[in-house]
């Protein structure tokens, strides 16, 4: 008799006779037969292995036994009969260890829907027993998907024991610990199968996530550094907190780049939630267990993400806008060591916006304010500041550690971002803030500008210093504000020192011995060369101009010092060096002559500034007869002022002079020893004699100075404007004009005197001069030849009439064809 008929058998007589065991159909004895009649004494094994071979023998059987094996489980469950739970749920699992065949379908369903009663249940034992067993079927790879299985309740229900709060803390604790254990077991049974992507939909990940975060957040030995120490074997099965970090990581690990977005976003929602963001160390460690999880080439979009929660949070109060933006610094920290592609750019316009509008908070409150602030805004203040002070390590750190191609473009981006006066600047509204606000980006901008340069070595100077660049950072190194000098300053000194000579020449000083340093240098290349020829005056510009600051201290000489000193171990060669010596006498010149009323300390200064560059410069020439007139000069003030010298200048308490003694030659560096010293091959003494004299730019407008250039400057446009007309500027021709054209007596003489000086001009004035000399005599050419073209240049005549006006009215006055003149090649 076979199964069927069996089965059909039983079911006919079932009535009359239900306790006849040997008609029970095969699969139920062996079922029964497992469990003793004590359950302490636990699973029958002989007849475990019976039921074995028979359901791998006969697979068909499987979901049959699976349901028997259920309705028993159900049974026992309800009857508090939880030892024979256990056994049923033993057998459960080496059933499904040991057949791996299509038919298992069925009968997964049935081992799903036994472990959904176990959670279902109030006893923490049971729980975990049902969990235990997931865990173990999710660690089976099957050889087919699964078209029709969900895990949305598995998913709920171990989320939910992720968050018990059994009064039992060791009770707690087993059943946080089976909660995240199961829902490590959904995810490495879900990720890796295409037909459960429903895993990552929004409605899972904002269950899953906070789970896991939930036990990260309450563990007491987390280490804050985001690199826990993880416990090894049992310990780690046991500490919610390490293994809830453990899923996490899979978790990341395992999401693909249209996955990366759900699983950031609960993150953000939860540190939200439990106002994690002041204080923000959990956040921190969060997100770098995200970043060093995820996939490198996803980091863009954990940025991306936090970018615009920082913007969802743009009104929020200071200390969340600075945790964000901290934890922002910690995620573009690690990611900058490898490229983020065009995330850089928006990365710094979304904190330059946040930075705008935390000055804004700042100052434009603070102005509508009474001047008696409370401690209330004043506290606000200082939050707003450490909002401030977090952008500009974010950009400035971010764009540290990005390679040097992107890094040359971050520094024009953000030079481009920086208010300067006079010049359109459509980022950073300027309006509300005022000019105290302006300075307070500027001087922001500027030093995370230094962060970012910091350690930037470009091959040539004009891929460092673009005009674009270069022009604005001056423009601003004119301002009438001592920090921003000081900032530009370092700038500066960040992208010029490509050897790190700069902490060898920290300080103003007088350096008895320059060799002692170890200055590392290489020959100038014929980049530089250019460089120098093209920019040379703007940097020597800018420092004379800087020098004569009303407002400059110490650290603006010592800032100014060491720029000379690195243009001479950088970009020095024989013409540079020449340059550099006729800037410093045209320095000393300037506070003997003190033209502008310059107060004693800066006279003094600007005199202590030339001697120690001098001292250092003719040391780096090794040239032996300039190191005697400087180190004459050095000794004579040291007896005799020693107010001269950066040394005793530079102390608090300096007694300074009344006025300087410009008649004794003896405390001066002079011209015409210097040119003697260096009389010889590759130095073209002749250019030291011609005094040095700044170029006239418009930086001085743009940048609200009030200086000579103005004053020129306006003189040069009031002669302009007084002008003849232009009917004025033909010459009437007489008699006495042509007879003083004939008249040739004494002609020869005064061409010759011309050439000789034009000779000696080109010889001995400097480039700037000649430059200068023929843009005018260009300019002036390119008039005349205006003038006479508008003079000689008529429409050519047409048929059709050329037209005149007589009494108001137009008139046409025909051209016959015939009488039109053409040009010979126009006719055949």
């Amino acid at each position: 008799m076979t199964e069927e008929l069996a089965d059909l058998w039983l079911y006919l007589t079932e009535g009359v006779c239900g306790c006849c065991g040997p008609l029970r159909p095969r699969y139920k004895r062996l079922v029964d037969n497992i469990f003793p009649e004590d359950p302490k004494d636990g699973l029958v094994k002989s007849d475990m292995e019976k039921l074995t071979f028979y359901a791998v023998s006969a697979p068909e059987k499987l979901d049959r036994i699976g349901a028997y094996l259920a309705e028993r489980l159900s049974r026992d469950v309800v009857r508090h009969r939880y030892g024979y739970v256990v056994i049923a749920m033993e057998a459960l699992d080496q059933l499904l260890m040991a057949c791996h065949s299509q038919s298992i379908k069925p009968f997964v369903e049935s081992f799903l829907h036994m472990v959904a009663k176990l959670l279902e249940s109030r006893e923490p034992d049971l729980q975990v027993l049902g969990t235990n067993s997931f865990v173990k079927f999710a660690n089976i790879e099957e050889d087919t998907p699964s078209y029709h299985r969900r895990y949305d309740f598995f998913v709920s229900q171990f989320s939910a024991m992720c968050h018990s709060t059994h009064e039992d803390p060791a009770t707690r604790n087993r059943i946080r610990v089976a909660g995240i254990k199961g829902l490590q077991g959904v995810v490495r049974k879900t990720v890796n199968d295409e037909l459960q992507a429903i895993i990552w939909e929004p409605q899972h990940m904002d269950k899953l996530i906070p789970s896991m975060l939930f036990n990260m957040q309450e563990a007491e030995d987390f280490d804050r550094t985001g690199h826990p120490s993880t416990p090894s074997g049992h310990e780690h099965d046991e500490n919610p907190a390490a293994l809830a970090e453990s899923c996490f990581r899979e978790l990341l690990g395992r999401a693909a780049y249209g996955n990366m977005n759900n699983a950031v976003r609960p993150v953000l929602v939860h540190l939200d939630n439990h106002r994690l963001w002041d204080p923000n160390e959990f956040a921190v460690s969060c997100f770098r267990i995200i970043m060093y999880s995820i996939q490198a080439q996803h980091s863009h979009h954990v940025i991306q993400q936090v970018l615009n929660h920082l913007d969802t949070h743009s009104k929020d109060t200071p200390r969340v806008r600075a945790g964000i933006v901290q934890v922002l610094l910690e995620t573009v920290a690690i990611a900058a060591k490898g490229s983020v592609g065009p995330t850089v750019l928006e990365v710094f316009n979304t904190l330059l916006k946040h930075l705008r509008l935390s000055v804004d908070f700042e100052l434009g409150e603070g102005s509508r304010r009474n001047s008696s602030t409370s401690v209330t805004s004043r506290s606000k203040e200082n939050d707003e500041r450490i909002v401030q002070n977090a952008i500009i390590q974010t950009i400035g750190f971010f764009g540290g550690n990005l390679p040097d191609y992107q890094r040359a473009e971050v520094m024009m981006f953000v030079m481009g971002k920086v208010p300067v006066y006079g010049t359109p600047c459509h980022t950073l509204d300027t309006v509300k803030i005022g000019d105290l606000g302006t300075k307070r980006i500027q001087a922001m901008l500027l030093s995370s500008l230094i962060m970012v340069t910091s350690g930037f070595k470009s091959k040539t100077m004009s891929a460092a210093l673009p005009p674009p660049f270069l022009d604005p950072l001056f423009s601003i190194s004119l301002m009438e504000d001592s920090e921003l000098r000081q900032l530009v300053l370092e700038i500066l000194h960040n992208i010029i020192d490509r050897h790190d000579n700069r902490a060898k020449l920290r300080g103003i000083r007088i350096i008895p011995n320059v060799a002692a340093l170890k200055i590392k240098r290489e020959k100038i290349s014929k980049q530089d060369i250019g460089f120098m020829k093209k920019h040379g005056q703007q940097l020597y510009r800018h420092i004379y101009l800087g020098c004569k600051e009303e407002d400059n201290g110490h650290k603006n000489f010592e800032l100014l010092f060491t720029a000379l000193a690195l243009i001479t171990i950088e970009l020095a060669n024989e013409e540079v060096v020449v340059d550099l010596i006729r800037l410093s006498i045209a320095l000393q010149d300037m506070a003997l002559a003190n033209e502008e009323n310059m107060a004693m300390f800066i006279r003094c200064s600007i005199m202590a500034l030339v001697a120690a560059y001098l001292n250092f410069l003719s040391q780096m020439i090794a040239n032996p007869p300039f190191c005697q007139h400087v180190s004459k000069v050095l000794e004579m003030r040291n007896l005799e002022a020693p107010y001269l010298l950066p040394e005793h200048v530079f102390r608090e308490k300096c007694s300074l002079p009344s006025t300087l003694d410009n008649e004794d030659n003896s405390l001066y560096f002079l011209t015409s020893e210097i040119a003697e010293s260096l009389a010889g091959p590759g130095y073209n003494v002749d250019r030291l004699s011609v005094p040095y004299v700044p170029q006239v730019t418009d930086e001085d407008r743009l940048s609200r100075r009030k200086s000579l250039v103005d004053t020129i400057s306006l003189q040069v446009d009031i002669l302009s404007n007084n002008q003849p007309e232009k009917s004025q500027l033909a010459e009437e021709i007489t008699f006495e004009t042509l007879k003083k054209a004939i008249d040739t007596t004494g002609m020869e003489e005064q061409e010759k005197e011309k050439r000789r000086q034009v000779i000696e001009k080109f010889q001995k004035a400097p480039f700037e001069e000649i430059a200068a000399h023929c843009e005018s005599k260009a300019n002036m050419l390119h008039t005349r030849l205006a003038q006479i073209f508008e003079l000689t240049i008529r429409p050519p005549p047409s048929p059709s009439g050329a037209v005149t006006i007589t009494s108001g009215h137009a008139q046409y006055q025909s051209v016959p064809v015939y009488e039109m003149k053409f040009p010979d090649l126009c006719v055949y």
